[in-house]
Parts: structure tokens; sequence; C-alpha cells
């Protein structure tokens, strides 16, 4: 289990190189839920997600061997970034997998940094071309199977718990799970009486599968919400989840958008689906803890094009 020592490591390390994001209340989603509701705003961090604060800790734990060997990584989006991104910064080789499902932006971000951009027919093919070129020489930085990673992403956890008010229940996207596990370990120990919940979409169900199972297990990815699409958790992540969590909430891909254009509307940022999913399960939170709920929510990205968020509208009636 990661803890507080190795976040608080990971946060030193990270320091000068990732954003300290702020945590604000938001007066907009608090008349929207009904309660009091405070945001971290990680779609302000560097590459516009959490995930520079992971693919950064990793890449400066690297050996000088390592770094010129370079490193590798999977990604439906949001770690490719961070990973091509910071790479770049710190002067290492990187090339990026990512399926055809992939945003197109987040592709030609990826190689703009001078990444090497592989593209597979999905994700499952992305993750085995990766473990192909580990065997080859490049460190993988793995998306969350890395306990390193993990507490890079730990370092959201131990912000929030010394910036937001006095939050009773605080929700948390999941994909492969590193981001929960990580601000579920820090606020475990540091807000010990915080509830923390996992929001999913379905067809992107690998953690609540897993918890069902005993364990990972592989399963079908088809929600539209690239950034979520693990084929299946980590041992570590799901032993985090299984003891820290307090449940892991499906919601539809339609409440991720719809949630994406209500936190445009009213807490006045743009998030990806991945975030937006956290507004229909907020809804389910307050129904289950009453009106005494005060909630943090993990904003963990943004980076959804005009002309992405448009389309899903589209598809799904919405305005």
């Amino acid at each position: 289990m990661i803890g507080i020592t190795e976040i608080t490591t990971a946060a030193e390390r990270l320091a000068g190189h990732v954003v300290r994001t702020p945590t604000v209340p938001s007066p907009g989603l608090s008349a929207l839920l009904g309660v009091p509701v405070e945001a971290k705003l990680e779609l302000l961090q560097r590459t516009g997600s959490f995930k520079a604060r992971g693919a950064a800790a990793k890449l400066l734990s690297l050996t000088e061997a390592e770094r010129a060997a370079g490193v590798v990584a999977v990604s439906g989006g949001n770690h490719g970034i961070a990973v091509a991104v910071m790479a770049a910064a710190l002067e290492v080789k990187a090339t990026v997998v990512m399926p055809r499902s992939a945003p197109a932006r987040s592709v030609e971000i990826a190689r703009e940094t001078g990444a090497t951009v592989r593209v597979t027919d999905d994700m499952g093919g992305a993750f085995a071309l990766a473990e192909r070129l580990g065997e080859e020489g490049l460190t993988v930085v793995h998306p969350f199977d890395d306990p390193v990673v993990v507490a890079g992403q730990g370092t959201v956890g131990l912000e929030l718990a010394e910036d937001a008010g006095d939050v009773t229940d605080v929700l948390v996207s999941i994909g492969g799970g590193g981001l929960i596990a990580g601000v579920a370990a820090a606020l475990r120990a540091r807000r010990p009486g915080v509830r923390v919940w996992g929001v999913e979409t379905e067809g992107a169900e690998a953690m609540s599968r897993a918890l069902a199972a005993g364990g990972p297990v592989t399963v079908p990815v088809s929600s539209l919400v690239t950034t979520l699409t693990a084929p299946s958790v980590s041992r570590l992540t799901y032993e985090h989840v299984a003891a820290l969590v307090t449940e892991v909430l499906v919601v539809p891909d339609r409440e991720a958008v719809r949630g994406s254009l209500e936190f445009a509307d009213r807490a006045k940022v743009w998030t990806e689906p991945a975030a937006g999913c956290l507004l229909p399960a907020a809804r389910r939170v307050v129904e289950r803890v009453g009106d005494g709920a005060r909630l943090g929510l993990v904003v963990c990205g943004g980076n959804a094009s005009t002309a992405d968020m448009a389309a899903w509208a589209g598809r799904f009636g919405l305005r």
C-alpha cells in the first residue's frame, strides 16, 4: 500500500515541475447540487490533467541509463500527453502508444513535443506493444500500475487535504485507478473521516467489475470517455480501492457529457467527460449521505475540444 511517506516524497520531488492547482468553493455547483461543493481544479495542471504528476514523478526517478534508453507509455489521451510533454521538458526520449479511439488532438499534441507516437487498433493492442518495447529496453511509464506513479497522483489528495474546507465526501474518476488510489491513500492519512467515492462510465467499468470479481479482470471497453477506458485495473490500484474507497458508482456516457456542460454553465470551467461524470455521481452521493454532505470534486482534466463536445452533445440530444 502507498503511504503518506511515499506521497510526501513525491511532492518534494515534483516541486517546481508541476502546478499546485487551486481548490475553490463553487457557488454554482453548490446551488446545482444543494450542498456545499469544493472543486480541486486539476484541469489547470500542466498538460491539462493530473497525469503530469505521475509522469513527472516516474521520469524524475529514472537512472541515467534509463533516461538515455528512453521511455514508452500507453494512453487513451491524457497520460500520453503528460509523458510526452514532461519527457521533452526533462530531455528524455519518449514513445507514446495510443489506440485509434484516442482523441486526434491528443495524438497531435504528443507528436508536437517530439515524441514518437504509435497507433494501434485498440487499447489491448496498445498495452501489448508497450510491453514488447519495454522488453527491448525502454522503461515503461505505466499509467497506473506503478507505485511511483500512484504516489505522484497522490499529491492531488495531499493538496486537497491541506486546502479544502470541511468536506465529508470526495469524488474521483477512475480509469485504471492510479488517481483514486493515490488520493484515497493521502486522504486516509490526512483526513481519515472523509469518504472517497469512485466514478466510472458505462463501458469503462474495470474497477467496479474487479471489485465484484474479487480482483482485476479484463473487461470490454466501449465508453466514449476514452481517457477512462483501461481494459483492466492493476492489483496495486484494486487493493487500494478495495481497502479505502466507499463505493464505485457507474454513470452513462450521456450523463458524463451532460455533466461537462453543467460544469461549464454552473462552475465556469471546461472539463472533459472524464470529469463531467462526477456530477451525476455527486447527485447519488447526496441522496445517500443527505443534506449534511460537503463535497470535494477532483476535476481531473479538461482536454476535450469544442468540436468534441459539440459532437457528443449532438449525439445525445443535449444543449
